[in-house]
């Protein structure tokens, strides 16, 4: 058990299961998830929000909490996957949510509908200790899917000298840094 929490909403204050520091999740900063969801609150209250490399699903759950109406996680590693099932158990709220074991560098169309609010936090360095660089790979299979909503948001959380390919059909409109860390804000292109 780790300190995450939820930070608002109706799961106010109430704890999340979590995997072990030397796991490999890299859990959003609670510092970030804050600004993050400061940032989103005008949009969340019924919105679909898809939580890709959801880890334990903190981003997801506290969407949930604060008002989506479902959310969607994307996670690679079953042990993980296993962790975002129990802790929307243990928030029941699991009727609002689907979990789904995938790589969302791969073709996400079979996920189906389209989102108001996407969320991606892929790894930043792979076991070797290598750049990843998986999120311009990641937008690239959003838009391939045509998962965005056409009022929708992509945010992803990268490394600050991650170098990101951004799809011809959507444009950043908004950046917002934490030491390293970055949250990129995407949209379709307004004309």
């Amino acid at each position: 058990m780790s300190g995450l929490r939820i930070l608002g909403g109706e799961a106010r204050g109430r704890p999340l299961k979590s995997v072990p520091f030397d796991s490999g999740v890299r859990p959003i900063l609670a510092r970030i998830k804050k600004s993050l969801f400061d940032i989103l609150k005008p949009r969340l209250s019924g919105s679909r929000f898809l939580d890709l490399y959801a880890g334990t699903g903190a981003v997801g759950l506290e969407a949930l909490s604060r008002g989506a109406s479902w959310v969607v996680f994307i996670e690679l590693h079953p042990r993980w996957v296993r962790i975002i099932e129990a802790n929307l158990q243990r928030l029941e709220c699991a009727d609002r949510a689907e979990v789904y074991r995938g790589d969302a560098t791969n073709d996400l169309g079979w996920i189906g509908g389209q989102f108001d609010l996407v969320f991606l936090g892929p790894p930043y360095l792979d076991r070797r200790r290598q750049t990843e660089a998986l999120t311009g790979k990641t937008l690239a299979a959003l838009a391939a899917g045509s998962l965005l909503a056409p009022h929708g948001w992509i945010i992803a959380q990268h490394h600050a000298k991650e170098p990101i390919l951004v799809p011809s059909q959507w444009e950043q409109f908004r950046q917002e840094r934490y030491g390293e860390n970055r949250l990129s804000f995407f949209r379709v292109k307004v004309s």
